[in-house]
């Protein structure tokens, strides 16, 4: 950490033609690393080669592609009106970096969800630290060679280690730290963070709800619903957690849904190439503690030693169960239906914000009312999970699913203080309110209510 802070304040991460250069390096060396980074992902994650591409590699490639075209855009000074009273006089807002960003990753995404915020960093001109997860250890020693061959070990490196490694690095006090994880962890971070004091982004889970309406294209939803919700094996901090449906559509739905599993995996996913594993037994396990706590209408089938657990449809799960109570994260999909809306508003409002709500309908009354009477990260209409690759569009929770957001410029902005310039003539410039003041009171009070507007 140390040797990052002196390399940054000499001062070579802040010019735009250095940071360019490390983007295009960056994009150059994941190129070179393509085919060890998708044998990491298999063996960590199950990932076939289109799912790890799409999801890992090809997305933080875009996020560099994404951040090259418009870096110098994003570096602008930002001009800013100054009152009458003060001018002749000019005021700016530049966006600086912090300095050194602790960056620490998870391990459902182990690639892109370090690499892609380390893009950010990188562009608004910081140096990094990374720590990837511990859980995904052979995607976390590929990531460590590439860094190392890629650049100097003052600019970007990789800490390997448990959370001792992590505690470690927050101690060293970090000028920004970024965490990708459970809530859990995440108020430790914050804790952390707080004693240096530096700024923290915190992208954390929830229960993603999904609601299926009565007028929705029930075909359509089911088919978009299980890929967002078997992606990864189930495990997205952006899965569709759970599924209500109006009751008049629900036995549709259902139907739809083991259809569109059998399309997507076959009638065995376990032999799918495209079906991914759970990432090591303790999960595992708990994952086979949700099963139990419900009626399987589809799936149900566990392999330990293989760490499988097949795309199941969960009925009939209680309101107290863990399936019901914690994000599951995991290919375990709870159904439950409803007859009027309003008490799954009332239910929703009643639960942390999760990091997106999923709503299908065409109806855009009830659109309103999910933006009017909800709170998430995202509210996503007649989709699932999608809204993650436009870059266009910040990416973050709110409370118990997190805090700040990235993601081309958000991303940029989240890594950079808005450094505030103000310049007034050396000479000239009105003295209103210097003393001794000597006009009468309605008359000073008149020309400053004029002049400060």
């Amino acid at each position: 950490m140390e040797s990052a802070r002196r390399f940054f304040q000499a001062g070579g991460p802040r010019e735009a033609s250095f940071r360019r250069r490390q983007l295009r390096a960056l994009s150059d060396a994941i190129a070179r690393h393509e085919a060890r980074l998708l044998e990491a992902l298999r063996l960590d994650l199950g990932k076939s080669t289109v799912e790890a591409y799409a999801s890992e590699i090809g997305f933080v490639l875009g996020d560099i592609r994404y951040a090259l075209r418009h870096l110098e855009r994003w570096m602008r000074l930002r001009r800013r009106a100054v009152p009458l009273v003060f001018r002749p006089a000019a005021a700016w807002v530049q966006p600086e970096p912090y300095g050194v960003a602790l960056i620490i990753g998870p391990w459902n995404f182990p690639f892109q969800l370090l690499f892609s915020p380390l893009v950010s960093a990188l562009a608004a001109g910081n140096c990094a630290v990374l720590k990837p997860s511990e859980s995904a250890p052979h995607t976390a020693g590929a990531v460590e060679r590439l860094v190392e061959e890629t650049f100097p070990g003052e600019y970007v490196r990789v800490i390997n280690g448990g959370p001792d490694i992590a505690q470690a690095l927050l101690e060293a006090k970090p000028d920004i730290v970024f965490f990708t994880g459970s809530l859990r962890v995440g108020r430790r971070v914050a804790r952390a963070a707080a004693e240096g004091p530096a700024p923290v982004i915190l992208e954390l889970g929830g229960k993603c709800p999904c609601v299926v309406c009565e007028d929705a294209e029930v075909e359509t939803a089911a088919r978009r619903i299980a890929w967002g919700k078997f992606l990864n094996a189930g495990q997205t901090c952006v899965a569709p957690d759970f599924v209500w449906a109006h009751a008049a559509v629900l036995p549709a739905l259902e139907e739809a849904l083991k259809r569109a599993i059998v399309r997507f995996y076959g009638p065995d996913p376990k032999r799918s190439a495209d079906f991914g594993r759970i990432v090591h037994a303790g999960h595992f396990k708990r994952l086979r503690e949700c099963l139990s706590q419900g009626r399987v209408a589809h799936g149900g089938a566990t392999d330990e030693n293989a760490r499988y657990v097949a795309p199941t449809i969960l009925r009939d799960v209680p309101t107290n169960a863990l399936a019901m109570q914690e994000e599951i994260f995991g290919p375990i999909l709870p159904l439950r239906s409803f007859e009027r809306l309003s008490d799954v508003l009332a239910e929703l409002r009643s639960r942390p914000a999760p990091l997106a709500v999923y709503l299908f309908t065409k109806d855009r009354g009830i659109e309103r009312r999910f933006l009017e009477e909800t709170r998430s990260g995202a509210l996503v209409v007649n989709d699932t999970v999608n809204h993650v690759t436009a870059r266009s569009l910040p990416f973050g929770g709110v409370g118990a699913s997190g805090m700040g957001a990235y993601h081309g410029e958000a991303g940029f902005e989240a890594f950079s203080h808005r450094r505030v310039v103000w310049r007034r003539h050396a000479r000239w410039g009105v003295r209103l309110a210097e003393p001794p003041v000597r006009a009468p009171w309605q008359a000073v009070r008149w020309a400053l209510r004029l002049f400060l507007g």
